[in-house]
C-alpha cells in the first residue's frame, strides 16, 4: 500500500511561487510514475504534471508548462512540485498519486490509484 502525504500549500499574491511536497512511503519513487493534480470548488479534479517512473520524462498541462516544475528526490522518498508565477486559477486542492507504469506516465485522473489527502494552495489578485 502506498502511502502518500502533501505539504506546503498556503496563500500567496498573485507570481508568487510555492514548492509542495510529497512524502512517499519507502520504495516508492523509481517504483511508481508520480502525478501532481489540482481539484478547484465546483470543478472537477484535472492532472497538473507526471514524472515518470525513473525520472527521465515529464508530463504537463498546458497551462502551466513554463511555471510549474514536477521533480523527485529518491533518496527523500519525496516528490516536489515548484509553482512559480502563481495566477488566482490556480487555487485548488493540490494531490499526489502514484500508479504504476512504464514509459511515459501522463496525468491522467482516471489511471492513478493511490492518493495523498491534499493541500490547499489559494492565489489571491
Amino acid at each position: 500500500q502506498v502511502q502518500l502525504v502533501e505539504s506546503g500549500g498556503g496563500s500567496v499574491q498573485a507570481g508568487g511561487s510555492l514548492r509542495l511536497s510529497c512524502a512517499a512511503s519507502a520504495y516508492t519513487l523509481g517504483t511508481y510514475c508520480m502525478g501532481w493534480f489540482r481539484q478547484a470548488p465546483g470543478k472537477e479534479r484535472e492532472g497538473v504534471a507526471a514524472i515518470s517512473t525513473y525520472g527521465d520524462n515529464t508530463i504537463y498541462i498546458d497551462s502551466v508548462k513554463g511555471r510549474f516544475t514536477i521533480s523527485q528526490d529518491n533518496a527523500k522518498n519525496t516528490l516536489y512540485l515548484q509553482m512559480n508565477s502563481l495566477r488566482p486559477e490556480d487555487t485548488a486542492t493540490y494531490y499526489c498519486a502514484a500508479r504504476r507504469a512504464v514509459g511515459d506516465c501522463y496525468p491522467d485522473v482516471q489511471l492513478f490509484g493511490n492518493w495523498g489527502q491534499g493541500t490547499q494552495v489559494t492565489v489571491s489578485s
